[in-house]
């Protein structure tokens, strides 16, 4: 019997798959698009589904919104907050993370906004921490340029003490509903925090009732060395990018050196891989529907659209059969480095190519091939789980079945992955479950 592990989602909440057959027309916009989905999620047993965000519309792949919104790619999308308030009122058992920035919002605003979404999803509710990496939307918040890596999540250490705080602004039973006395809450048990920092200063208390979970489940995405520091201090799952097995290895090992240096129980933190896996009846069909996507016309300038966004470098100026020089950035620079593959001596066109794999060969054939290859990989380093995101730079309801109908049952007859939940878990209780 293979190690159980954990399944997420990495969504994002943008245009569906709108010029495809099947597709469901390009404009979500009310929502139910994506709770149907998460609804599909849930029956599945996912443990959470994760609402990534961006705030701009790029302009990095050559210097233009072109490719960006011809493609409709990181945009238009919707904010994931109200998104998370639905799917988690449409929902019973599943986690549901959206993600915030630290350089977005005020802690206060944060802080009460987690608070209000956990008691929505009857604490099921997870912040995925960012900083954000890109100049733009650092200039959509009255800043000219971004702070220096190093300093943006100097500051989101003291972000998190200062909204932590806050959660516990309020006691557990503050909330005493003594109807004899006529007492709501004991002022005795609820307090301002009088926090002063280097970076915030938040008197408190929060105006809000203690949620289910006391605090939501934090995710985060560290990449670069500050990063899974951040990572491995702070989150209860960690959404990760490596490409190929032994990266997935040294970097979980990494983080959980790092978490039992800072005297955390490295067991607490689940440390999802992004994986993009590609089914059908076949291999040769699903090999097939693979071939299709990454030899279109349009999908070297998608990808490199994309990684251009999130890393803040115009990709559009190096020649697709040349290896990348070595590059550093104040954006993303784990999500670069994955990308890149230094010291691989592949061609960037190759690199685009093995992106579309997340640098994983094998997850491209039958529903009981893929779930094979996934429990092989997780067994390597007795892992946690992964992160399934689709590979076609949009989703589609189809996508979503085939996973959720198909690969998902493959690994339930092989007892890899849940095939219930535990009535009233928690997000964190459903991530420390196994």
């Amino acid at each position: 019997m293979p190690k159980k592990f954990h399944l997420g989602w990495f969504m994002t909440a943008t245009v569906d798959d709108w010029n495809q057959p099947f597709s469901a027309g390009g404009n979500p916009w009310d929502g139910e698009f994506y709770v149907d989905m998460a609804k599909t999620m849930e029956r599945a047993c996912f443990d959470y589904i994760m609402l990534e965000d961006t705030l701009m519309i790029a302009d990095a792949f050559g210097g233009s919104t072109e490719a960006y919104l011809k493609y409709a790619l990181m945009g238009p999308k919707m904010d994931p907050a109200p998104m998370a308030a639905m799917i988690g009122s449409a929902t019973k058992h599943m986690g549901v993370v959206a993600t915030m920035s630290t350089m977005a919002y005020p802690p206060f605003m944060l802080a009460r906004l987690c608070t209000t979404l956990d008691h929505i999803c009857g604490g099921r509710f997870g912040w995925n921490i960012v900083t954000t990496g890109e100049n733009h939307a650092a200039r959509n918040f009255g800043m000219d340029e971004l702070p220096p890596r190093q300093q943006r999540y100097d500051m989101a250490d003291e972000y998190v003490q200062v909204v932590n705080e806050l959660w516990k602004s309020w006691d557990p039973d503050a909330v005493v509903l003594d109807r004899e006395k006529g007492v709501y809450a004991d002022y005795k048990k609820v307090r301002p925090i009088n926090f002063k920092g280097k970076y915030y200063k938040v008197r408190g208390p929060l105006n809000t009732a203690p949620s289910p979970q006391g605090r939501p489940a934090f995710v985060q995405a560290g990449g670069s060395p500050r990063g899974r520091q951040f990572a491995a201090i702070t989150a209860d799952s960690i959404i990760a990018s490596a490409s190929g097995v032994e990266a997935m290895r040294e970097y979980r090992t990494d983080v959980r050196n790092r978490a039992a240096a800072a005297g955390r129980d490295p067991d607490e933190i689940k440390v999802l891989f992004i994986v993009t896996p590609v089914v059908a009846e076949t291999q040769r069909a699903a090999q097939e529907k693979f071939d299709l996507h990454v030899n279109a016309p349009d999908y070297i300038t998608k990808s490199l659209a994309g990684i251009s966004s999130v890393t803040d470098i115009d990709f559009s100026q190096f020649d697709l059969d040349k290896e990348l020089p070595r590059l550093t950035t104040n954006g993303e620079q784990g999500s670069l480095d994955a990308f890149a593959q230094w010291g691989s001596g592949k061609t960037l066109r190759q690199l685009v190519r093995d992106r579309a794999q997340r640098g994983l060969p094998g997850v491209i054939g039958t529903p009981d091939q893929v779930a094979e290859r996934l429990i092989e990989v997780n067994e390597e380093f007795q892992g946690d789980g992964f992160l399934i995101n689709s590979p076609f730079h949009k989703i589609s309801r189809r996508y979503v079945n085939e996973i959720c109908e198909g690969l998902v049952p493959a690994l339930q007859r092989r007892g890899a992955v849940r095939t219930q939940y535990k009535e009233g878990n928690t997000l964190k209780e459903l991530l420390r479950e196994f």
